[in-house]
């Protein structure tokens, strides 16, 4: 018996085939393996094509079967992680009405500052534990104010994962997880949220039907599991935003256990047990995977924009033609403190951190006589680290005092340098696992349908890789210290 896991990335799309017994992954595969693009039509947007994203999902699935490791016939349920907090709009043909405004678009700040001012700041933040902020529901305010044509055409708004499902199945439905993250959902109510709906004038029934993230949320189609040599009627019984699944993926499910992952952008995600917020919003909570409304589970996150994208860019920028490997190696070889070159990795819209301002990207001290490619390979690694060194003593103010930090080994924790300036500067060790956000999505598809009898049985066989711990802390801070002043000149 195989799951099929689903992940919308904002670089790729990847899916894992897990063996449901042994727990096993069968065989993963990306598509495309170039990075894909973010539309940017103006400064501080960004968008996607959802369209694009479903051919990507199919060529990823095709392309796992290819491998002929497994049956395709054999897969009993499917699951889907995404990319967070995205606006896809369809008609009541289900067609695409707009490109989807992704996660790092910055456009509806505004709308979301008016909205928190007249809700009331107090009544936010206890009922939907963050301010209406940049999320999707100030995003589909900024449709509704500016492109009115293509908001009277909504039949239903959704995340990416809730579309993705809709192109295997048909069905749209979507969870209280997912409308918490887009800022619809009330907590202490339980309920779609009366007051962000009223203030921004959406009609209820533009919400799809509301379900748990573990359960049926449509069957895959006649004419889809043709197409990919599938069973028709397979149910999709998981879905859930890239950064709960991969706390999700890393067994991150009760109170005090904390998850990091450094894709695009970069995220610590705690879970708690209370309805907690942080009072000036700089980090977010969300209703985790396992969040029900006999049992609260609040994922505490922490999100910086600017982490691999940074060093994504300093390696089309210096290095084109070479590896991530190459990259890492090369900043190997140069002391901690990149000999005094600084990086502030803030180039990829607003940051939550500084209060939804637009930081930018800067590097300061660079010296000619001293200064070469792998210092720049270095200093971008060491401030993406202290990025989250800034926000980790954000969460520790908001009671999130983590003893050990659980990452997949993926993106920038591939990287000797990142892991040594994250767990120095944080001076939070580090358990490493080999999973990924497919992986995740697959076992929590085995949950969904009951396959595994509990979360436990879903996670008895993950055991960790590596345990980094702090070795020169001391080192790390004080470089950090350096940094955290070039950073408040800026903000």
């Amino acid at each position: 018996m195989l799951l099929l896991g689903i992940d919308i990335g904002t670089s790729s799309i990847k899916v894992a085939i897990v063996d449901a017994q042994t727990q096993q992954t069968v065989v993963t595969a990306q598509y495309p393996e170039t990075e894909t693009p973010i539309t940017s039509l103006q400064n501080g947007w960004a968008e996607q094509s959802p369209e694009m994203w479903w051919e990507h999902v199919q060529m990823a699935i095709l392309k796992a079967n290819a491998t002929g490791t497994y049956n395709p016939k054999d897969i009993a349920a499917i699951g889907i992680a995404y990319q967070m907090h995205g606006l896809v709009c369809v008609d009541k043909n289900q067609h695409v009405l707009r490109d989807s405004i992704i996660w790092c678009d910055s456009r509806a700040v505004p709308y979301g500052d008016a909205a928190f001012t007249a809700i009331g700041e107090e009544k936010c933040l206890s009922h939907l534990l963050n301010s209406p902020g940049n999320f999707t529901a100030s995003k589909l305010a900024w449709v509704k104010d500016n492109e009115p044509h293509i908001y009277e055409q909504i039949d239903k708004i959704m995340l990416p994962g809730d579309f993705i499902a809709m192109k295997l199945s048909g069905c749209v439905t979507t969870s209280a997880s997912a409308l918490s993250e887009g800022v619809f959902w009330d907590f202490k109510n339980k309920e779609l949220s009366k007051d962000v709906m009223g203030y921004y004038g959406f009609h209820t029934s533009i919400i799809p039907t509301i379900k748990d993230v573990f359960t049926e949320h449509g069957l895959v189609s006649e004419s889809i599991a043709a197409k990919l040599s599938l069973t028709t009627g397979i149910p999709i019984t998981y879905k859930a935003g890239d950064q709960p699944n991969n706390a999700l993926s890393l067994n991150v499910l009760q109170p005090g256990e904390v998850a990091a992952t450094a894709g695009t952008s970069g995220v610590i995600y705690g879970v708690g047990d209370t309805l907690s917020y942080d009072k000036q919003s700089r980090i977010n909570s969300f209703a985790h995977v396992n969040h029900t409304a006999e049992q609260t589970r609040i994922g505490t996150l922490l999100c910086i924009n600017g982490t691999g994208i940074a060093n994504s860019f300093t390696r089309k920028l210096l290095a084109a033609d070479k590896s991530y490997p190459y990259i890492n190696e090369a900043a190997k070889q140069i002391p901690i403190g990149s000999e005094g070159l600084t990086v502030l990795p803030f180039g990829n819209g607003a940051e939550r951190i500084f209060n939804n301002r637009t930081v930018g990207a800067h590097y300061q001290n660079i010296n000619f006589n001293i200064h070469t490619e792998a210092h720049i390979f270095r200093a971008v690694q060491e401030g993406i680290a202290f990025s989250f060194r800034y926000g980790l003593d954000i969460m520790k103010e908001n009671g999130i005092t983590p003893s050990v930090i659980r990452a997949g080994k993926a993106n920038l924790f591939l990287s000797d340098v990142f892991i040594s300036a994250f767990v120095n500067a944080t001076n939070v060790p580090v358990e490493l696992y080999q999973v990924d956000g497919s992986v995740g999505a697959a076992k929590g598809a085995g949950i969904g349908a009951k396959i595994f009898a509990s979360e436990k049985e879903a996670f008895a066989n993950a055991k960790p890789l590596d345990l980094i711990e702090p070795t020169v802390a001391s080192a790390y801070n004080d470089v950090y210290e350096e940094w955290k002043g070039f950073l408040m000149k800026q903000v």
